[in-house]
């Protein structure tokens, strides 16, 4: 194999590779250096990949032009009369200190080893963290970089990071790396001594340094950081320096650079969690659940330890089910040190530093689920720039790409401890949240682009808030859930209806007539989402006589068109078009509604197999809703008529009415019918004789089913299977395969024709 300008051959017998590489030696122009190891690396269809491939190329790179270095392992199995001994080094992966052989007599200068540091050797490998570590050791090699501060929550793995950097670092600093663990101390001044003791002693830090080249690793400096402009003097007075730290907050002084350590990637989380829990267990093997375990605990390396550890005693399902109380259940060995031996320890220690402002807003913040904005956080919370920035700082709450503010699960948990006022911030939430979505487009009559991104951004919230609600301010609750209706339905119905029937439970008999009837409203909608007309009606009907006692007509007039829906959905056509027509000659009422009217009695035609009145009563439907700034309800009028094209025989004006209608579903995120909409391209498909469009369609369609299950998709499959039988076979099948590895965009985007 090959990586740059470095070979790499793998032998069958030490020996073997001992001759090769003295006979290379002898005969290359070039003045090669090699390294020597034996060991059982994995073979993969990449090459040979472990630990030992990776010793091999430490070895190797330890040595100079001419040398051939070997490892222990290696020289036990050679003659060893022909290897030189030149004792133990410690090579850059921070491992225990391996002995290494030369091949021959020569004499070459010293070898590239850590000879010069007191850099820790930890006592677990270090895993993953290859494109951080690469980050760091970029920076650490700009001249402008002097001074690097890595940053992140206590259990993010900034030390780890820090020592693995720096190791790798060593060649580029002559005289040395050294470490400088600041935890035990607790006076800022003490920095300064104990940095010196850690060179040698001897005289001041400066002095100690002075035009020497070498980096220093002052480890742990958040809660000391009034020592930074000392540490900042040290750069100006020794110009060869270079300093790293790992800190919770940045130093903020002059010529700082900061990285903030992220959490591990979920195939990093897997891998730290499975190595460390077969320590604990040999036999540990990952099931279906750890991913989601991963997330429980934040990716956080410190949690993945802990929580690794107990594997020995638990499952991954007996770990996800007490991790309600993950702040007392994760703790480490006795020889952790103690403000890390708990996820709870290691929170205090932060928690400890903050000025008493700092932890009230901490605390307050807490109240908030799936993230905040500044704005919210300075109307629920109080919050200012400056207090807001410093927990940002010290690395508490972070700074999410979409501008978005967040805490990891796990500080989250200990900063809602610390809460006393949880009913009156809640209260404050509920009231940002009203105004917040006044003005968002999602109640059912409303033009204008509904903003489904707002509901997302803000449905953790959104939930908690009305879960206090239910016991606290129902109405309030329900006024919410109103501002939101069309979010509901379109993406979680069941939970949605959830909601509605605690409020309307603690709301009691003491609710008004009108905010009664919206509510039934807005329940009966989430019933016609499920498939359920026949109780959706029911809720439909009692909400017009709700409606009309309370003197909202037009409401009323509304509702009279979702009982004639639900009757056509059940066969009663001669119902549901009288009940059309009837509301048709009643003035007033929402202007939306002349769009919904033509829709249901396009319905009732293509029902009784009128496809020109149904298709021409569609269109006239599509164009009324886009007159009205209804675009949700267009989209969805234009796929219903392709559905009834496709089965009438009308494939172009199918396929014409599918990709018109596909991306305003798209555009507002209507998790419901986008399903629906790709059985529907793959009926239309496989009526066309295309396997491939058809079995890719049903692919996504059955992958959304996994990933949120609802009846309404699994009752698009059940239905349409039979539509789809003449296609099936083995390219469907492939294309199927395909498609269900498809995200929701990509198979959007593919629907529409652009892949």
């Amino acid at each position: 194999d090959t990586q740059g300008d470095a070979f790499f051959v793998a032998f069958p017998t030490a020996l073997g590779a001992l001759e090769a590489a003295r006979e290379a030696q002898e005969v290359l122009e070039l003045p090669v250096r090699m390294g020597l190891h034996t060991g059982t690396p994995l073979l993969t269809e990449e090459g040979y990949v472990g630990a030992d491939v990776h010793r091999a190329a430490r070895i190797a790179a330890a040595g100079h032009g001419r040398q051939v270095l070997v490892s222990a392992a290696t020289a036990a199995l050679v003659d060893a009369a022909s290897l030189r001994d030149l004792g133990e080094h410690r090579l850059k992966d921070l491992s225990a200190p391996e002995r290494i052989y030369q091949l021959g007599d020569e004499e070459f200068a010293p070898l590239k080893t850590l000879h010069r540091t007191n850099l820790p050797i930890p006592a677990t490998p270090f895993l993953g963290r290859e494109h951080e570590l690469g980050d760091v050791r970029e920076l650490l090699g700009r001249e402008d970089a002097r001074l690097l501060t890595l940053t992140g929550a206590g259990g993010s793995g900034k030390t780890r990071l820090a020592l693995q950097a720096a190791g790798e670092a060593a060649e580029a600093y002559p005289d040395g790396v050294w470490w400088v663990p600041l935890a035990p101390l607790v006076d800022p001044a003490d920095v300064g001594p104990t940095a010196a003791r850690a060179l040698g002693g001897g005289g001041s830090l400066p002095e100690l340094v002075d035009g020497r080249r070498l980096l220093l690793l002052l480890d742990n400096f958040e809660h000391v950081v009034e020592a930074a402009p000392d540490v900042a003097a040290v750069l100006v007075e020794c110009p060869h320096a270079d300093v790293l730290v790992t800190s919770r907050e940045r130093l903020r002084v002059q010529g700082e650079h900061v990285y903030p350590v992220p959490v591990l990637e979920r195939a990093e989380s897997r891998r730290l969690f499975v190595t460390r829990a077969r320590a604990a267990r040999p036999d540990f093997e990952p099931d279906e659940q750890l991913d989601d375990l991963c997330s429980r605990l934040d990716d956080l390396p410190l949690a993945l330890e802990l929580a690794a550890a107990r594997t020995s005693l638990l499952s991954t399902e007996q770990l996800l089910e007490r991790l309600g109380n993950r702040l007392d259940l994760l703790r480490g060995g006795r020889d952790a040190e103690t403000r890390q031996q708990t996820l709870r320890a290691t929170i205090e220690w932060s928690y400890e530093l903050l000025e008493p402002d700092e932890r009230k807003l901490l605390a307050a913040l807490s109240v908030f689920r799936g993230g905040w904005t500044l704005e919210a956080a300075e109307r629920v919370c109080d919050a200012d720039v400056e207090l807001m920035q410093s927990l940002v700082d010290k690395s508490l709450v972070r700074r999410w790409d979409s501008g978005r503010f967040g805490m990891l699960e796990t500080i989250r948990e200990f900063a809602a401890e610390q809460l006393t006022d949880e009913d009156a911030l809640l209260q404050r939430l509920l009231a940002y949240l009203l105004e917040l979505f006044d003005g968002a487009n999602l109640r059912p009559h409303e033009p204008g682009q509904p903003r489904m991104d707002l509901a997302n951004d803000e449905r953790p919230n959104t939930d908690v808030t009305l879960r206090w609600a239910a016991a606290s301010d129902p109405e309030s609750g329900l006024r919410l859930l109103e501002r939101q209706e069309m979010y509901w339905p379109t993406n979680d119905p069941i939970r949605g209806r959830e909601h509605v029937e605690a409020l309307l439970e603690g709301a009691g008999s003491n609710l008004d007539p009108r905010r009664h009837g919206l509510a039934l409203r807005f329940r009966g909608a989430t019933l016609d989402f499920v498939s359920r007309p026949d109780l959706s009606a029911a809720d439909y009907a009692q909400a017009v006589e709700l409606l009309r006692s309370a003197g909202d007509e037009d409401e009323a007039l509304h509702l009279s068109l979702r009982v004639a829906m639900c009757a056509i959905k059940e066969g009663d056509i001669a119902r549901g078009r009288r009940l059309v027509v009837e509301r048709l000659e009643h003035e007033g009422g929402p202007a939306a509604d002349k769009g919904l009217a033509l829709s249901l009695l396009s319905q009732a035609a293509f029902a009784e197999g009128d496809a020109t009145e149904g298709a021409r009563l569609a269109h006239d439907a599509a164009a009324a809703s886009e007159q009205a700034g209804q675009a949700w309800f267009r989209s969805v009028t234009l796929l219903n008529t392709a559905e009834f094209l496709a089965l009438a025989g009308g494939l172009d004006a199918a396929d014409e009415a599918f990709a018109e209608g596909l991306p305003g579903l798209w555009s507002v995120q209507d998790l419901v019918n986008m399903p629906q909409a790709f059985v529907l391209g793959a009926v239309v498909a496989s009526l066309r004789g295309d396997a491939v469009r058809a079995g890719t369609l049903w692919g996504a369609a059955e992958a959304e089913a996994d990933r949120q299950p609802r009846p309404t998709t699994t009752g698009a499959l059940e239905a349409n299977r039979q539509y789809v039988e003449p296609v099936r076979g083995d390219a469907f099948e492939t294309a199927r395969s395909h498609g269900r590895t498809l995200s929701l965009e990509q198979a959007v985007g593919y629907a529409l024709g652009n892949d």
